[in-house]
């Protein structure tokens, strides 16, 4: 028997082969991830099944049912979001104004004019808890008309002359509150928001409030009514619960993919590993014999 040659790897590694993304996906580790993943991927399409169920199953209202006039108590609660289709209702409810609630919100546009509107906080009458709704009484196109306006609401209201009263408007949904522009009043409003008006309102202890706010359909002699067409038929699908139920859809898809790329990052780490193991045991590159040309061997001979 002869020695192997110096610099020739050892004969005795034992051949190691890697394993293959089949077998590692079908390991217990990862078989119990993916049952984890089904579980959650289910739930995804649970909810993506109900989102796709409210767009579809949602009742539509008839036609010209928005210009029937209700109480508002038939059509949404204090505190209680409006729903989409019941956006510009005409409703009518009593009561009376409350004194310095009078607020200027500008940027309101009237037949495609700009100027401001007047808002006033609504005491509704005949509710066992104190109930108020926003109200844009009226439109204006300066901000001096505006705040005469509001000067003589105060005035009446303040008197306490007036009675409860009924009035009729169409419900509008909370336009969001907006950060001022540089430069501008802070107080300034640009957005009919009844959450910010309540901020500024008086007499607010235990105050039930509506979310969607009424635009009157006949001002006071101070000011001009608000053009408040009726609203769009609108489609018997709700596009924005489809869009969620796409996105539960696209969460459920991501499950599996994160579970397989997971996988597949540990097998390819195992390959590397078993790969850098089996180059380290084979030890290293015999050594390579320089040669020397002519030229060389002359030079080294003198």
């Amino acid at each position: 028997m002869t020695a192997p040659a110096a610099g020739a790897p050892p004969t005795d590694v034992p051949d190691v082969f890697p394993p293959t993304l089949r077998e590692v996906l079908l390991r217990p580790r990862w078989i119990a991830m993916l049952l984890l993943c089904l579980v959650v991927a289910g739930v995804f399409a649970w909810l993506g099944q109900w989102q796709l169920g409210r767009a579809l199953t949602s009742n539509p209202l008839p036609p010209g049912a928005t210009e029937q006039v209700l109480p508002i108590a038939d059509v949404v609660e204090p505190g209680a979001y409006l729903d989409g289709p019941l956006v510009g209702q005409r409703v009518t409810i009593t009561g009376t104004w409350v004194a310095d609630d009078f607020v200027i919100v500008s940027s309101r546009f009237n037949d495609g004019q700009e100027g401001y509107w007047v808002t006033g906080q609504l005491r509704v009458a005949d509710t066992a808890a104190p109930t108020s709704l926003a109200v844009a009484l009226g439109w204006a196109p300066t901000e001096e008309a505006a705040r005469a306006a509001v000067d003589q609401l105060n005035a009446e209201a303040i008197s306490g002359s007036t009675a409860p009263f009924a009035m009729t408007g169409r419900l509008i949904s909370d336009e969001g509150p907006a950060v001022p522009r540089q430069n501008v009043d802070p107080q300034t409003m640009t957005r009919m928001s009844p959450a910010a008006l309540l901020s500024r309102w008086h007499d607010i202890d235990g105050l039930q409030v509506y979310r969607p706010y009424l635009a009157a359909e006949v001002a006071p002699p101070s000011l001009q009514d608000i053009a408040s067409p009726a609203p769009d038929e609108g489609s018997s699908i709700n596009w924005l619960n489809i869009f969620y139920a796409v996105e539960w859809a696209v969460f459920a898809g991501f499950a599996f993919y994160l579970w397989y790329r997971l996988a597949r990052d540990a097998w390819e780490k195992e390959v590397e590993e078993l790969e850098d193991a089996a180059a380290a045991a084979s030890g290293p590159p015999p050594p390579v014999e320089a040669t020397r040309t002519p030229d060389e061997g002359a030079e080294a001979r003198e």
